[in-house]
C-alpha cells in the first residue's frame, strides 16, 4: 500500500442560518456530517453524489476556504484545522484546485501569461521575469496549448482552452494534491474527453494525486482508482473503482448506477432501474437514522432508529447500511 496523502477524519461542517427577528440563528444546514475517508500518494479518489451531498464543501474544507466545523484534515502528516491562516500559506502551495467554470475562474484583465506568472511571483518561486516567461511557455506546453497563448485573453480562448490554462495553473505551484471540482461538467463531450487524458497524463508523467469531485458516474468510472460515495453529508459507501460499479453494496449507489446509460439499446431495455422515490431531504433538518431511510426501497423500521456505521463489508468495500 502506497503512502497516505490525505487522511480526513470525522469531518464536519455546519453553517447557521440568520433569519427572524434581528438575525437570529434559526437553524443549522449540516453539510458535511462527520465523514472520514483516505487518500494514497499517487492515485485517483473520486468523490461522487448528487448536488447538495457536501462534494464541494469537503473539497473546500480540505483547502481551508472554509474552516471546519470540527474534525481532522491530515496532509503530508500535518493536521490543516490547526494552522493558522499565515501557517496555511506554506501549505496551501502543495494543495492547488481545478474549478468546475473555466469562464469565471480567470480574470478576464489579465492575459493567460500573467495568471500563470502572478503565483509563481506571489510565492517567489522564479524570481526574475524572464525566467517566469520561460515557466509560463513550458507550461502552455505541458497542457497542450501554443506559447503564443500566453499573450491573449481568456474571452479569446475555447472553453476547453480556459480549462487547459485552469490545469496550467495549478501546476505551476508543483503540487502534491490537486482538487478536480467538476473540471469537465461544463465543457462539451468531446473536450471533456481530451481534458480527462490530459489528466491522466500529467498524473502518469508528474505523480500527482487527485481529489476528483464529480456526480457524472461515466466519467468518475473512467479516470478513478477509488470512490468514495457521498450523500446528505455523509459517505455512504468506499470501494476501488472495479467492486463499486461491478457489485455495489449500498442501495443509493445502486440506484445511482442504475441511472447511468448503457451504449448498447438491447441492453438498456433489458436492465432493471432503481427509481427512488421523494426528493432528497433538507439538511436543514436531516432524517433520523440513516439519512437514505425515506428514500430507500429496502428500509426497515431500524433503519428509521439507528444510524448505520460506515464498516468494511468485502474487502477493501466499506458500506453505511445495515441490511448490507
Amino acid at each position: 500500500m502506497s503512502e497516505v496523502l490525505l487522511e480526513v477524519r470525522n469531518l464536519v461542517k455546519h453553517f447557521p442560518v440568520g433569519g427572524g427577528f434581528f438575525g437570529r440563528n434559526e437553524g443549522t444546514v449540516r453539510a458535511i456530517d462527520g465523514i472520514s475517508f483516505s487518500l494514497r500518494r499517487g492515485e485517483t479518489l473520486g468523490l461522487v453524489g448528487e448536488s447538495g451531498c457536501g462534494k464541494t464543501t469537503t473539497g473546500r474544507c480540505i483547502l481551508q476556504l472554509e474552516r471546519p466545523t470540527s474534525g481532522q484534515i491530515i496532509f503530508e502528516g500535518t493536521d490543516l484545522a490547526s494552522h493558522s491562516p499565515s501557517a496555511l500559506r506554506v501549505l496551501r502551495r502543495r494543495m492547488q484546485v481545478i474549478f468546475q467554470d473555466p469562464y469565471s475562474s480567470l480574470n478576464p484583465r489579465m492575459t493567460i501569461g500573467q495568471i500563470l506568472a502572478e503565483p509563481l511571483k506571489v510565492h517567489r518561486l522564479v524570481t526574475s521575469k524572464a525566467g517566469r516567461a520561460d515557466r509560463v511557455r513550458e507550461l502552455l506546453t505541458q497542457v497542450g496549448l501554443l506559447p503564443q497563448h500566453a499573450d491573449r485573453y481568456p474571452h479569446q480562448l475555447s472553453g476547453g482552452q480556459r480549462q487547459r490554462v485552469g490545469i496550467a495553473r495549478a501546476l505551476a505551484m508543483e503540487p502534491s494534491l490537486i482538487i478536480c471540482d467538476e473540471p469537465v461538467s461544463a465543457l462539451d463531450v468531446s473536450i471533456q474527453a481530451q481534458i480527462i487524458n490530459l489528466l491522466e497524463e500529467l498524473q502518469s508523467r508528474l505523480g500527482l494525486t487527485y481529489l476528483f469531485i464529480a456526480h457524472d458516474l461515466s466519467v468518475v468510472r473512467h479516470i478513478s482508482d477509488r470512490v468514495v460515495v457521498m450523500y446528505l453529508g455523509k459517505v455512504v459507501e468506499v470501494a476501488d473503482r472495479q467492486r463499486l460499479y461491478e457489485a455495489p453494496i449500498h442501495p443509493y449507489t445502486r440506484a445511482l448506477l442504475s441511472a447511468v446509460p448503457i451504449p448498447d439499446p438491447k441492453l438498456e431495455a433489458k436492465r432493471e432501474r432503481t427509481v427512488l422515490r421523494g426528493e432528497v431531504p433538507s439538511p436543514l433538518t436531516p432524517p433520523s437514522g440513516c439519512v437514505f431511510h425515506p428514500r430507500c426501497p429496502i428500509a426497515e423500521p431500524r433503519c428509521s432508529a439507528e444510524t448505520p456505521v460506515l464498516r468494511e463489508i468485502r474487502p477493501e468495500q466499506w458500506g453505511a447500511c445495515h441490511l448490507a
